[in-house]
């Protein structure tokens, strides 16, 4: 998962999600009103393994493998607070967000020339419009780059044109991002 997709997960929980697999078996099986089955389902294994992970018989219980770790993981985070998630959401579309990074930002220039890329720590509130267009791309399946461009011409716009009252026609790049982080209201 790159950095934009974490922070905007960040940006969307209120509460961490549960952090072992144990406590994450047990929230699948609260989301699934208890039933073994569809959590077996979901996860893609049979519902005597997820009883066999779930039970409280000291001798019997077994430890789900690395790729059934990750499969329970993704299974929880997809489901993890709803509402919330979309209620953040819909605030962020209407209102913006701020977008917190240090990345690798610049223009094409001379080298030695104060536009050369170099590492630059940025805030930044961008609109709903972009946090639209983050949100569709990422809901529609697109790779981090694509996302990495939103916010560069996002953040060109805001940051170093000053919303389009100086560098005009100036290509921003956007890359070795060391983190995102947004901030949602």
């Amino acid at each position: 998962m790159g950095e934009i997709v974490q922070g905007l997960e960040r940006a969307l929980r209120t509460r961490p999600v549960p952090s072992d697999t144990k406590a994450r078996l047990r929230f699948l099986l609260a989301a699934h009103r208890g039933s073994t089955l569809r959590v077996a389902a979901v996860l893609g294994v049979s519902q005597r393994t997820v009883q066999r992970w779930v039970t409280k018989k000291p001798g019997a219980r077994r430890q789900p493998g690395p790729a059934q770790i990750q499969a329970i993981e993704a299974a929880v985070l997809e489901r993890w607070q709803p509402q919330i998630r979309a209620r953040l959401q819909a605030r962020a579309e209407a209102e913006g967000f701020v977008l917190h990074t240090r990345a690798r930002f610049g223009f094409a220039a001379a080298a030695g020339a104060s536009d050369d890329p170099r590492v630059r720590r940025i805030t930044q509130r961008l609109s709903g419009e972009v946090a639209r267009e983050l949100f569709a791309a990422r809901g529609a399946g697109e790779g981090e780059q694509q996302q990495l461009t939103v916010l560069a011409r996002a953040l060109g716009h805001a940051y170093f044109r000053a919303d389009g009252q100086r560098a005009h026609g100036v290509h921003i790049a956007f890359t070795d991002v060391e983190f995102a982080d947004f901030s949602i209201g």
